[in-house]
C-alpha cells in the first residue's frame, strides 16, 4: 500500500472539512482536483473532536470506493448520521477538529488464537472482531489513548462489537488488524 504523504494528508483533512461544511449548509458539494492516490480504493474513518471530546466517528473500512470519494462519504456521516451523537450543527464547525484515517487492509492475525494479543503492536495495528453475527472495530490510536495492552485492546474491540471480553480467544471469532495513516487539524 502506497502511503500518504503529509501534502495529501492536508488536502484528505481539507476535503472533509469541505464536505462536511457543505453538508450542513445542505449544499452540493464539488470536490477540487485532487492527486492521483485518491482514486485508490481505501479504508478510512473520519474523527470529530469538540474540546478534545467525541463528537462523531463513521468509516468505511473496506477499501470499496475510490479514497476521495470515502472521505467524503465517511465526513458528511459523521456529522450527520452517527448514531451516539446528535448531528453537528453549522454553529459549531469552527469548534469541530478533524481526524482522518486512511487505512491499510485489514489482515487475519496469522497465529493461534491464545497468542493473538502479542501480535497486536500498540499505536501501530487497529482490531476488527467478527463473529456470532457482530463486528466491531477500533483504530490504533484508540488503544494508545487509554494506555491499553494487547490483551486488553482486544478485550474493548469484542465489547464494541457487542461480545463479551475474551471472545478473541475463541477460534470461531475473526480477529483482523489493520494500520492507519492518521492525519489531524
Amino acid at each position: 500500500m502506497q502511503l500518504l504523504n503529509e501534502g495529501d494528508g492536508r488536502a484528505g483533512i481539507a476535503l472533509a472539512r469541505e464536505a462536511m461544511t457543505a453538508a450542513l449548509n445542505r449544499e452540493e458539494y464539488q470536490p477540487p482536483p485532487l492527486p492521483p492516490i485518491f482514486d485508490e480504493k481505501r479504508g478510512v474513518f473520519v474523527t470529530l473532536t469538540r474540546n478534545r471530546e467525541l463528537r462523531g466517528c463513521i468509516g468505511i473500512p473496506m477499501p470499496v470506493m475510490p479514497l476521495g470519494e470515502a472521505i467524503i462519504e465517511a465526513a458528511t456521516s459523521a456529522a450527520l448520521q452517527d448514531p451516539r451523537f446528535p448531528p453537528v450543527r453549522v454553529q459549531e464547525l469552527p469548534l469541530i477538529r478533524i481526524e482522518v484515517t486512511v487505512l491499510s487492509l485489514p489482515e487475519e492475525i496469522p497465529t493461534s488464537p491464545e497468542e493473538r494479543a502479542d501480535q497486536v503492536i500498540i499505536g501501530r495495528h487497529g482490531l476488527i472482531i467478527q463473529g456470532r453475527g457482530r463486528s466491531g472495530l477500533l483504530l490504533p490510536q484508540v488503544a494508545t489513548e487509554y494506555g491499553w495492552s494487547g490483551a486488553e485492546f482486544l478485550d474493548q474491540t469484542c465489547m464494541k462489537a457487542g461480545l463479551p471480553p475474551g471472545c478473541w480467544r475463541d477460534d470461531q471469532i475473526a480477529v483482523l488488524r489493520f494500520e492507519g495513516q492518521i492525519f489531524s487539524e
